[in-house]
């Protein structure tokens, strides 16, 4: 059974058991209304906990079901069942609690969270709104300002700040044996959050989160839809306020926006999936990156954000001066813009080294290459690293474009050598492509995979090709831009198109980012190969032989003036 019952004494347990998160889906609403059914018939109860199986409480719906017209019972009605039981509900929250777990959590009359617990409401991320009183009842337990950051961002926050916001009533190590022992006057204080007065309006409040919604999910109609629908918790009495909801969840899980964010939330999962190789990875506590430029900068602070031990080398004395100044202005940037508080900057700093000789790196069971784009420069460092790191050490490329079988082939043991493709900035971006050499082991592949958790990265496994899969994708986009520049648009005026749509930046402002050297050197690369019924635009190498390189030299498409700021460029 999907849900479990059982009576002790005078406390029922329930239990949501859908392996392997507790999905709430038809099964998990049918069991919880045979239960109510049988509850209302008990005597002698008086209280019930909820709580679920696994180490999850419940991650929220189902989302396979909503490409589906909604089948009853729905959440909404058997909240409101548990809100009128004639015994209350005791939440008993052992681990996530998200989306449709949390609206139930909200139903509960008293809430007791085990220390690792978590609590959200994620459905604008998945292009709907919460759909069984969440953007009411939330804003009424914890006031609006706290809702509204919550609902129009899809964050989740621990359980220590879910007792801070007053979203639960207790914590405890065992929250389950807590609640079944509680004193039943304890429990009597609390109440639904339905029951609560609603919450006074702030407009302020409201200016931020339409703001923060706008950058975050640019041109997306759910954040904003959900920021009404938390207003109007302020406005409006509830049973009215909770229909709109209502309506709004069941016109957006139908809408391209919501259907497409599926789409992409299935795909990511299924990628991660890939990396089954039932093997054990390595263990990596402390990583070599080599080469300290932008890249090799990213991905040494995404590595250290992750609690690792971090040896960055280098040529020389001004290669050493050049990385640290990088990794220290995206250690400056983060804290400055809150990302990292003084303590954990601090602890970055602790776990950070760099050094010009490669014996310092004698410990690093994992080694990650991120030095400029040429064949000989990358074996030479393979060479070195072979030579100074243990012999079962994971040796990464993070090469775009070249051959990886070939790296792999000018070392002893091609087997442990594999690809990770980290995408500028690594520190920010998701994606992570684990390239599989031809004799990249199975247990390489798996430390890849390992990684990418670590560093909260979504890991698609590729195979050896020219650009692999996120740069074959990304030659065609920039073709495209610079066929619309040929034809006499400016730079500035397609990154500001593209923005608009929706992209976090355009295709020049992102090469300024990487440097245009790099696909510079690939197109030289492909000089003799290169289909010639295919049009060829040259700008980009005009801008190379310019010394426009990006920021890495203060001019590429923008200028550079201030270190992250740009302007437009005339002699572009």
């Amino acid at each position: 059974m999907s849900v479990g019952y059982v009576r002790s004494g005078s406390v029922a347990l329930v239990t949501l058991d859908n392996a392997p998160v507790n999905a709430i889906d038809l099964s998990i609403r049918q069991g919880l209304m045979d239960v109510l059914d049988i509850i209302e018939a008990e005597t002698g109860l008086e209280y019930v906990v909820l709580t679920g199986r696994g180490g999850i409480f419940a991650a929220g719906a189902d989302a396979r079901e909503f490409g589906a017209d909604p089948i009853p019972p729905h959440l909404p009605n058997i909240i409101e069942r548990m809100e009128a039981c004639k015994v209350p509900w005791v939440a008993a929250v052992n681990g996530p609690a998200l989306g449709g777990g949390c609206e139930l959590v909200l139903g509960c009359h008293y809430t007791i969270a085990a220390p690792a617990a978590k609590f959200g409401l994620p459905e604008v991320t998945l292009g709907v709104v919460p759909g069984a009183g969440g953007t009411q009842r939330l804003p009424r337990r914890v006031g609006m300002s706290a809702a509204l950051e919550l609902i129009s961002t899809g964050k989740s926050i621990s359980a220590a700040r879910a007792g801070e916001l007053g979203l639960i009533h207790d914590m405890a190590e065992d929250p389950l044996a807590k609640a079944m022992a509680l004193d039943r006057h304890l429990v009597d204080k609390g109440r639904t959050a339905s029951a609560l007065p609603p919450p006074s309006a702030d407009e302020t409040a409201m200016d931020n989160a339409r703001s923060i919604a706008e950058g975050k999910f640019a041109n997306q109609v759910a954040p904003q839809r959900a920021i009404e629908l938390v207003a109007l918790s302020a406005s409006i009495p509830f049973e009215e306020a909770m229909r709109r909801e209502r309506a709004s969840f069941i016109e957006l899980r139908n809408s391209d926006q919501a259907r497409s964010l599926r789409h992409l939330f299935f795909a990511e999962r299924a990628a991660g999936k890939m990396g089954n190789w039932a093997q054990e990875p390595h263990a990596f506590d402390t990583v070599a990156v080599v080469g300290g430029g932008t890249m090799g900068a990213s991905i040494a602070y995404a590595l250290l954000s992750a609690g690792l031990q971090v040896i960055l080398l280098e040529q020389d004395a001004d290669g050493i001066e050049r990385a640290n100044s990088n990794v220290k202005t995206i250690i400056d940037t983060s804290l400055k813009q809150g990302f990292i508080d003084l303590h954990r900057a601090r602890a970055c700093w602790s776990r950070f080294e760099v050094a010009s000789d490669y014996s310092r790196a004698k410990h690093a069971t994992l080694a990650i290459e991120a030095a400029f784009e040429s064949m000989p420069v990358k074996k030479d460092i393979f060479a070195a690293l072979e030579a100074n790191l243990p012999a079962e050490a994971v040796l990464a490329t993070n090469t775009s474009y070249l051959d990886i079988n070939e790296i792999a082939a000018s070392v002893k043991d091609p087997a442990r050598v594999v690809g990770l493709h980290f995408f500028a900035p690594a520190h920010i971006m998701k994606l992570l492509e684990v390239v599989r050499g031809d004799a990249t082991s199975p247990r390489v592949l798996a430390t890849g995979f390992s990684l990418a958790k670590r560093l909260r990265k979504v890991p698609v496994l590729s195979g050896v090709c020219d650009g692999f899969i996120g740069n074959r994708i990304l030659a065609r986009y920039r073709e495209a831009a610079d066929t619309v520049l040929l034809e006499a648009s400016t730079p500035w005026e397609v990154d500001e198109a593209m923005v608009r749509f929706g992209y976090k930046m355009g295709p020049y402002e992102a090469q300024d980012l990487s440097g245009l050297d790099i696909a510079y050197a690939n197109r030289r690369r492909q000089d003799g190969t290169r289909d010639k019924n295919r049009r060829y635009i040259p700008i980009a190498d005009r801008m190379v032989e310019l010394g426009k390189l990006g920021r890495k030299s203060g001019a590429g498409w923008y200028r550079y003036p201030v270190p992250g700021h740009k302007i437009e460029d005339p002699i572009v």
